[in-house]
């Protein structure tokens, strides 16, 4: 009987048995309260429901407030969902609440602070191996201790859900080509067809509809793997087009670069990407009852296979040396040796390095600066210009960067010590220079070794050091220290070694 009802009933006895309220109450078994109700309106007043407390959620209420309100000076697309701030005190705080309480505080929280609402996806079915989407997202990370924003490439096969995602400083053409031949890796295959926005890289001019004039790079990347590319209609129109990669790229951030994630640099930020791909495997999308890794095992053979050798996704550039002997590059300074200053190089460009030729051979190959404005130098190319000019040695940039990188050794540091106490700076220095020559022609771990037998005995004489370092690098030996070759003895003369070991008389 609902309350409709049961009040129609009391009004009737009332008016048919002018019973009072206490005898209504007792024959329809209600409180005197609900009796009084029904005789005033025959409408059952809205029931008042109490606000109700969240006990288990008291321990935490206070953290969490913190992260949703540190939220509002982050991107948008990296704050907490609910889902990530129940993850989070489970695996950090080792919290025993529910993921349904943790919801409700998070949404009268939120109502509070910004009232974001959240966007849904259109679900689509797909054929295996058919066909894969693109795209790439920002997000923020601290990378060797800065922070600094990055590109989040992902490309997701729409049958089986799997995707592939790899962080790259730029979402210029280089990264865009290098992140496809990646993804293909990854899979082990290629689909068929792959969607696309207008992405620069691939995209030089939108015409009409879907037709597009496409960057010749990137019809030799699909001329060399053999898929397919449709374009999504430009601005509103199209947005639906490829929700499975746009809903990608959001749960990914939200679930694994939430909190802003930290790596010593950009590969490790991959590596920690990597292991978050491989976890993947094991969630559920939607209601299916099998995971990602299991329906990628079922899509994986339907893939085309791929191409035997291997893409070039470099972007081929020319460069001036300057006269520090520097090129620029997308805002970045690189060095090369003294000789080429004044003269015109390639520049092979890639999203993690660039290599440089000069009259087709290569020269030299540098990592690529992950930071606007940074200079990238060699102590190796300034060699020349140092023996002429050894007294800026002490103060360079080179040097100093050789040090970081841990080219610089310890060894070195101590042969230079030694040298100019013993020569005198100018001349000291002049000797660390020398040896520093000889590392274009031995291997690093045989000329420090040769230092130090050569310091064991106390010589700085640079002929002892390329004899040790020749004898370890050609035959693989120990250094020895001669017998009766006493520390702090004076080097024997061996400017005539190398022509006895050659058999010349």
């Amino acid at each position: 009987m609902t309350r409709v009802e049961q009040f129609e009933l009391i009004r009737r006895d009332r008016r048919q048995q002018n019973l009072s309220i206490r005898e209504l109450a007792k024959k329809h078994k209600v409180h005197r309260r609900a009796v009084r109700q029904a005789l005033e309106s025959a409408e059952p007043p809205m029931r008042k429901i109490p606000a109700r407390r969240a006990p288990a959620m008291d321990p935490w209420a206070d953290i969490v407030q913190s992260w949703l309100e540190t939220d509002q000076s982050v991107p948008v697309k990296q704050r907490h969902t609910a889902r990530r701030v129940w993850q989070r005190l489970v695996d950090e705080h080792r919290a025993k609440i529910s993921e349904s309480t943790v919801r409700a505080f998070v949404a009268l929280v939120r109502a509070e602070l910004d009232g974001n609402v959240a966007q849904v996806p259109i679900v689509q079915n797909h054929e295996p191996g058919a066909e894969a989407e693109v795209d790439f997202g920002e997000f923020i990370a601290i990378v060797d201790g800065v922070e600094m924003k990055l590109q989040l490439f992902a490309m997701r096969l729409s049958a089986s859900g799997k995707a592939f995602h790899k962080a790259f400083v730029t979402c210029a053409q280089e990264a865009f080509l290098e992140a496809h031949a990646r993804a293909f890796e990854y899979f082990g295959g290629v689909p068929d067809r792959i969607r696309y926005d207008n992405l620069k890289p691939a995209v030089t001019k939108v015409l009409m509809g879907r037709e597009r004039l496409e960057s010749e790079r990137f019809v030799l990347l699909r001329s060399h793997y053999g898929f397919d590319a449709f374009y999504c209609l430009p601005g509103v129109e199209g947005a639906h087009e490829k929700g499975g990669i746009e809903g990608e790229i959001g749960r990914f951030r939200r679930n694994h670069l939430v909190p802003i994630p930290v790596a010593g640099s950009l590969a490790e930020m991959n590596e920690l990407i990597a292991l978050c791909d491989l976890r993947d495997d094991a969630r559920h999308i939607d209601s299916r009852r099998t995971n990602v890794g299991e329906d990628f095992g079922r899509e994986a053979p339907l893939l085309s296979t791929l191409a035997d050798e291997a893409f070039d996704a470099t972007v081929h550039l020319r460069a001036r040396v300057d006269a520090k002997a520097r090129i620029s590059v997308r805002q970045c300074r690189y060095s090369v040796p003294v000789r080429l200053v004044g003269k015109e190089v390639e520049v092979f460009l890639g999203p993690e390095f660039l290599e440089v030729r000069h009259n087709r051979a290569a020269i030299v190959r540098h990592e690529r600066c992950i930071t606007k404005g940074a200079e990238v130098l060699v102590l190796d190319h300034y060699l020349e210009t140092l023996l002429a000019k050894p007294g800026a040695l002490p103060g360079s940039t080179a040097l100093e960067q050789a040090r970081q990188r841990g080219t610089f050794s310890p060894q070195h540091e101590q042969l230079w010590q030694t040298a100019r106490r013993r020569l005198g700076d100018k001349a000291g220095t002049t000797v660390l220079i020398d040896v520093l020559l000889l590392g274009r022609h031995m291997a690093s771990g045989a000329l420090l070794a040769g230092i130090d037998a050569a310091l064991a005995v106390g010589s700085i004489d640079t002929n002892v050091i390329a004899i040790e370092a020749r004898r370890l690098q050609d035959k693989n030996l120990a250094p020895v220290i001669p017998i009766g070759f006493a520390v702090g003895r004076p080097a024997p003369d061996v400017a005539n070694y190398d022509t006895l070991l050659s058999g010349e008389q």
